[in-house]
């Protein structure tokens, strides 16, 4: 039986060591480079990040660049800036876009997210260790974990920024300047809270976490540690006044769905979900079995000071319900990040032994490095097959109305790219689209075009077959019930074959594999080939 004195690590981290030491390769300062700019690799190459929900952000921010100067976008849109927790990308992107254009500011900016989570792991292991762990590189693909890839990219911000600041936390706390690091961090937990509430939440967490133990180590009993951190975490406290503002005039937006085991269970093994199963189910088992093979080693252990933060991000997840203000999948974003902690908290009990070290090292490199060609192959096939779709957008006029249909496919474990690619149309062609998310309370682009009527918003666009497990429209019943005045064109994409008369309505104009787009066929035509039509024999087959 496995005593708890022995699983966690009793003494505080061995001091560093001293300048001129030599130290081992993952140690180094390579390494490290190494690391962050391997983290750019996998966005390199596609032209737009392809990830679920970048297509309405990316609407979102054209919206917010030209909306006071276009009267197209003005027919069905309205942007206002709002000091809400849910900016970060948006405050990054839209004055950049004014330079260099929606497209290549959204790419740049996103793709700079897993660079800055991979730096912010690497520092709060060093601050934590004196050193870098040979371990710490099982933790880094998690920068390219499932909230990254669904595309919660302001979400993915603010962790990025709250992993960079906990790294600066544990500094200036390790260098003894509790007073500059309380002056620093009322600016800096406002930073991360525009980014995205959950970023200051989770910052709140860390450092409360690490500052009880730090509080604890340095001879305070448990609850007057409790007490003290709680007091040195206060200074992050303010945003709350911003919150209780923003939800006072926020409608909408509910909060539901707590404790739903199901989901939870299937979200830890989502962890890395992209596109191959197998993959990446394994890879989460990797991660997950890291620190228990720590705990059960003889010469390995896991710090208190992570070890605590990453129980309390755990704990959290559990808590947390599914829905937030009307914001889906809010404990799903915690995972990657509460796994990533307890891997960064694994350390030697004593002295490093380095035959040991460097086989955990190799392995976490090797881990590190098979994921991210995965990641990068995946980003590879997505952008290419993305390029292609949005070739249909070469056949609209600027201002139309596109319908835009994406078939589910049941949620198979790939992901669909496809979800909002539609909104490329408002970036591009100035075009209105049904697969906008207007969401009460969370962000600053309101939709008005009632003629569409439940194709006005998300998740309008997204189209089931009868037998799915989540309800939706039948792709049948979503084609019938489509106002035929509200639309110009029809884009079907990633849909299954359907009857030719499903969409008697409408003319095809171009087509890919899976991808259709339809333009709306005039009254008058319609009324001509009826009339044409009339004298055929019953054994004549329709065109």
């Amino acid at each position: 039986m496995i005593h708890a004195p022995h699983l966690l690590a009793q003494e505080p981290a061995a001091a560093a060591l001293p300048k001129g030491t030599p130290r081992p390769w993952w140690e180094g300062r390579p390494f490290v480079a190494a690391m962050i700019l391997l983290a750019f690799v996998p966005l390199l190459y596609p032209q737009i990040p392809p990830l679920v929900d970048i297509g309405g952000h990316m609407g979102r921010y054209k919206v917010a660049v030209d909306v006071a100067s276009s009267p197209i976008l003005q027919q069905w849109f309205s942007f206002r800036w709002l000091p809400i927790g849910n900016l970060g990308v948006d405050l990054l992107v839209v004055p950049l876009a004014k330079l260099i254009g929606v497209e290549l500011a959204t790419k740049l900016v996103v793709m700079s997210i897993p660079p800055m989570t991979v730096a912010g792991m690497l520092w709060v292991a060093r601050e934590v260790h004196n050193r870098l762990p040979p371990t710490v590189a099982f933790a880094l693909p998690l920068a390219f974990g499932h909230p990254f890839m669904f595309g919660f990219v302001n979400f993915a911000l603010s962790m990025a920024l709250a992993l960079l600041a906990f790294g600066l936390w544990l500094r200036l706390g390790r260098l003894g300047k509790s007073k500059l690091r309380a002056i620093l961090f009322v600016p800096i937990s406002f930073i991360v809270f525009f980014a995205h509430t959950f970023g200051w939440g989770t910052l709140g967490l860390l450092c409360f976490s690490a500052e009880a133990v730090r509080q604890h180590d340095r001879g305070h009993s448990w609850w007057m540690a409790i007490i003290r951190a709680a007091v040195h975490a206060s200074v992050m406290a303010l945003p709350i006044l911003l919150i209780l503002l923003w939800r006072s005039e926020a409608t909408g937006g509910i909060t539901n769905r707590w404790f739903d085991w199901e989901y939870k269970w299937e979200y830890l093994q989502r962890m890395f979900r992209d596109r191959w199963e197998t993959f990446d189910l394994a890879s989460a088992a990797i991660v997950l079995a890291v620190p228990l093979f720590a705990l059960v080693h003889p010469r390995l252990t896991l710090s208190r000071n992570l070890a605590f933060s990453g129980l309390m991000l755990a704990a959290t997840y559990v808590l947390l319900p599914r829905i937030v203000f009307g914001s889906a999948y809010a404990d799903m974003r915690l995972v990657p990040f509460a796994a990533a902690i307890l891997v960064l908290a694994i350390r030697f009990k004593a002295e490093t032994r380095f035959p040991l070290a460097t086989w955990l090292a190799i392995a976490a490199v090797g881990f590190m490095l098979i994921r991210l060609t995965g990641t990068t192959t995946s980003m590879a096939i997505a952008g290419r097959k993305q390029a292609e779709q949005l070739e249909a957008l070469d056949h609209i006029e600027t201002g139309s109305r596109l319908a835009v249909l994406v078939w589910d496919k049941c949620e198979q474990w790939s992901l669909r790219r496809s979800d909002h690619l539609g909104a490329i149309a408002t970036v591009r062609k100035e075009a209105y689209t049904n697969d906008h998310w207007p969401m009460a309370g969370s962000t600053l682009m309101k939709v008005r075009y009632p003629q569409a009527g439940w194709y006005q918003r998300d998740p309008s666009q997204i189209v089931r077959d009868p037998g799915c497990r989540h309800e939706g429209w039948a792709v049948r019943a979503a084609l019938a019930n489509l106002p035929r005045g509200a639309f110009d064109y029809l884009w079907l994409v990633d849909m299954r074959p359907i009857p030719r008369e499903w969409v008697s309505d409408w003319r095809p104009i171009w087509a890919t594999k899976d991808s259709i787009l339809l333009k709306k066929i005039p009254i008058t035509e319609i009324d001509e080939e009826q009339r044409l039509a009339t004298p055929r024999t019953a054994s004549e087959p329709a065109r």
